[in-house]
């Protein structure tokens, strides 16, 4: 048996299953109120997510939170579905700002 055949016998290539999963990390910065996508990454499980994404994303120093979701469970609706998903909301003047009258006082609303 020659060498590459004993080197590619010693160590076989790993299956699609023994592959990590793909994790969003979403960061929350010092001054925000929301957690926002800032990347995504590979690792065996949620703490190791957590502790990759702290490494990679807040070097600086600027999170105060980190939230990981495995990709295989972010369900999104697909952007041909807009109009039936959203057009019913424009039915409820009620939910619009200008519905309400704003006192005067309030500038930055």
């Amino acid at each position: 048996m020659s060498k590459t055949a004993v080197q590619s016998a010693a160590m076989p290539a790993a299956p699609h299953e023994a592959e990590w999963p793909l994790w969003e990390v979403f960061i929350r910065s010092q001054h925000g109120l929301a957690h926002k996508h800032v990347g995504s990454l590979h690792a065996p499980d949620a703490p190791l997510a957590i502790r990759n994404a702290r490494d990679v994303y807040t070097r600086r120093n600027e999170g105060v939170s980190i939230w990981v979701v495995r990709s295989a469970d972010v369900h999104a609706s697909a952007p041909g579905d807009r109009e039936p998903l959203f057009d019913p909301a424009n039915d409820k003047v009620y939910r619009h700002p200008t519905f309400f009258p704003m006192p005067d006082e309030v500038k930055h609303l």
